[in-house]
């Protein structure tokens, strides 16, 4: 998510409403905002939170967590200090313990820039990309290094199903000044393999656009992608791949034609009444079926890819960011919606799945406008997702005030995971190890790395 646009630097205009928060489907749903000041007690999930001695991560009791890495402290095997901003992540199982993939979401001013190495940069001009950080089966770093630079404001991404990582820059900038190609695209990065890291290749069938993450069916190896964009508003879009595909390591590389697959924007419909905004959705359990819209120029060579489309073509929302994969379809927030930027309606949060076999997106869970972002039970702004193996999800917080690790039960008992203690800067990356046994965040500025340990299991709520 782009610090320009995110709510903490967005004018609120509405100071009604409070947190709703229903899941349906494999999160089923029992309550609505009606309920919202029942649901969100310190009882629920692991506990209240402790506060840190440390002054940097509140914790329930019996929960640790270990710095990961730290921008401009710890240091790349390179020699050069870990980067700044880090963003999404994803971990993946190794022989020795877990691999991180970290996104660092870097724009141009930020003090710590990923080192342009020879073979693994894309443009000597831009300074964001990845750092691969190895760790030990309890969390502890072993070592950092770049698996890709010269690429700008890496936000979030995705796993995909053959164990790599897509990183996605969240901008439309084109070559010129320092920046010698342009960006806007989607790159894979291998845990494991530096070979396959080198000379970094942009996906442009994927398209040029804002990207802010994206979802992996594992079936079809489609791939759902979120534009954080305004002005107009982002769309939510899909990648068909051609006829005879097989996922797996290289095989998105070897995809040379930037043409290849179909990419389309999501347009929805009640009955036969098109829904141009997905803030038109209030109430938890709404759905829309989905039709999709071939994009005509998906490199942009003249015009945004959102801006090829009318209102009556194509569903908007604004702030579309987190994706991942879970329950058989795709996750995806839209993390806040205003009058003032085109929104039909206000919010601070919506979390949609779309469900591949029905054809239908479904509004899982909404924010409404926080009232107070000063107290410690409200939350807003939820960003990066990903799916919990204990149920429910947890949501990096992006929103004003304090800010949290955001969990929701299956049943819709939101409870606070974890808060930030040193600053108001957003979560980001949330993402549990292959075994359940380590939840990784980030802080993203100064920029912090932790391992998040404790009695996991499944969290208490009004469900259990």
């Amino acid at each position: 998510m782009s610090p320009s646009v995110s709510r903490r630097n967005f004018l609120s205009t509405s100071a009604a409403g409070g947190l709703g928060i229903v899941f349906a489907g494999s999160i089923e749903a029992i309550a609505g905002p009606a309920f919202a000041d029942d649901r969100r007690g310190h009882g629920h999930g692991y506990g209240p939170l402790v506060a840190d001695p440390a002054g940097l991560l509140a914790l329930p009791a019996g929960f640790s967590y270990k710095i990961v890495a730290q921008a401009g402290v710890t240091l790349l095997e390179s020699g050069e200090p870990t980067p700044s901003d880090a963003d999404g992540t994803a971990s993946f199982r190794s022989r020795r313990g877990l691999t991180l993939v970290n996104n660092h979401e870097i724009g141009g001013s930020e003090p710590y820039r990923v080192p342009a190495l020879p073979g693994l940069t894309y443009d000597p001009g831009a300074g964001g990309g990845t750092t691969n950080i190895d760790v030990d089966r309890e969390g502890n770093r072993i070592r950092e290094y770049v698996s890709l630079a010269g690429t700008h404001n890496n936000c979030a991404g995705g796993l995909t199903p053959w164990n790599t990582w897509l990183t996605c820059e969240e901008t439309e900038q084109r070559a010129g000044g320092a920046f010698q190609k342009d960006h806007g695209y989607v790159f894979e990065v291998d845990a494991f393999d530096r070979q396959a890291n080198q000379n970094p290749v942009p996906l442009k069938f994927l398209g040029r656009f804002a990207h802010e993450a994206v979802a992996v069916d594992p079936e079809t190896f489609r791939i759902y992608e979120t534009e954080d964009a305004g002005t107009p508003n982002g769309l939510y879009l899909r990648w068909t791949p051609p006829r005879g595909f097989r996922g797996g390591k290289g095989a998105l590389r070897a995809l040379t034609d930037p043409t290849a697959g179909t990419l389309e924007a999501m347009s929805c419909y009640h009955g036969a009444t098109h829904i141009p905004d997905l803030s038109l959705a209030t109430q938890p359990g709404t759905r829309y079926k989905v039709r999709w819209v071939e994009v005509p120029d998906r490199d942009a060579a003249t015009v945004s890819v959102r801006k090829q489309f009318t209102d009556d073509q194509v569903t908007r929302s604004r702030k579309l960011e987190g994706a991942w994969w879970g329950d058989g379809g795709a996750y995806f927030v839209a993390s806040f919606a205003r009058h003032a930027d085109g929104s039909a309606n206000e919010h601070d949060g919506q979390v949609w799945f779309y469900d591949p076999q029905s054809r239908t997106v479904t509004l899982k869970t909404i924010f409404g406008v926080n009232p107070d972002p000063s107290q410690d039970t409200n939350y807003d702004g939820p960003d990066n997702i990903t799916v919990s193996p204990y149920g429910g999800v947890i949501l990096a917080e992006d929103g004003e005030g304090l800010s949290h690790l955001v969990g929701v039960t299956r049943h819709g008992t939101a409870y606070p995971m974890a808060r930030n203690e040193l600053n108001d800067s957003e979560f980001t990356g949330p993402n549990f190890s292959h075994d359940g046994n380590i939840l990784f965040a980030n802080i993203q500025a100064p920029g912090y790395v932790f391992a998040i340990t404790g009695p996991w299991g499944r969290p208490r709520g009004l469900d259990s």
